[in-house]
């Protein structure tokens, strides 16, 4: 059996590999996610000036306050939104989407699918 640090090694290199050929520009940013065991981070990052243009994680009051007796899955999908929004309200309408070398399965595809929902197209 694959130990998690063998996991963890695997799905950066992965993360890597895409990242050659993935990257954000000020019209077109990148909406970065980062899965943890018990929390889900989303940056919209501008690579060409280096600058996160907006976030969100399930850490924030805001998407705090509406995770009561939710899921994991329906918490990214929150955070999704949240993310979404606040890319809206700075200008943002497309981005590109970097899974960060996670599958696209579960909690990802539910970030994907709140950032749709939210209106961002990708």
């Amino acid at each position: 059996m694959i130990s998690k640090i063998d996991k963890n090694s695997v799905r950066k290199a992965r993360h890597f590999r895409t990242r050659r050929y993935i990257s954000g520009t000020q019209e077109r940013p990148r909406l970065n996610v980062y899965r943890s065991l018990n929390n889900i981070y989303v940056q919209i990052i501008d690579d060409v000036a280096g600058n996160t243009i907006a976030s969100a994680s399930t850490l924030d009051a805001e998407v705090k306050a509406q995770l009561a007796g939710k899921t994991k899955k329906e918490a990214a999908n929150i955070v999704g939104e949240v993310a979404g929004r606040r890319a809206l309200e700075k200008g943002v309408k497309e981005v590109v989407f970097d899974r960060g070398g996670y599958l696209y399965t579960g909690r990802v595809a539910q970030v994907a699918e709140g950032a749709r929902k939210a209106g961002l197209e990708f």
